[in-house]
């Protein structure tokens, strides 16, 4: 995975931390400070690894279950990212186009061409 491409979802995971860390202050419950910590952890990860991955998941599907108010503030990249049962939470098109940008990004490293994840991001999403 090219460093842009871990540096852009960084940014996503701080971003989500910031907005869950202001939702649930002060933390209610261990588990309101079990779901901050995780994502701090996630947010601060200089790596991508199993325990990476298994942690992710496991934290937006806890969001999703047990913090349904919060969900629409999760970027859908995250979902993608993170995989596994977090893809049960996108519908069929929008795994669609995640996994048009994946060939797109995996073709320019294959090739060594340049590669604009939040451009091709952006175009392939609609977002113009």
């Amino acid at each position: 995975m090219s460093q842009t491409y871990f540096q852009f979802h960084q940014q996503l995971l701080t971003a989500l931390n910031q907005i869950v860390t202001v939702a649930l202050e002060p933390p209610s419950s261990e588990e309101d400070q079990q779901l901050l910590e995780n994502l701090k952890e996630l947010a601060e990860a200089s790596t991508l690894n199993d325990h990476f991955y298994s942690v992710g998941q496991q934290t937006l599907c806890r969001i999703v279950a047990a913090y349904p108010l919060l969900v629409p503030q999760v970027p859908r990249d995250l979902f993608w990212l993170f995989g596994g049962d977090c893809l049960h939470f996108m519908p069929d098109d929008e795994i669609e186009k995640f996994q048009k940008l994946d060939e797109l990004r995996f073709n320019a490293e294959d090739n060594n061409t340049e590669y604009d994840h939040e451009k091709e991001r952006a175009r392939i999403l609609g977002l113009h």
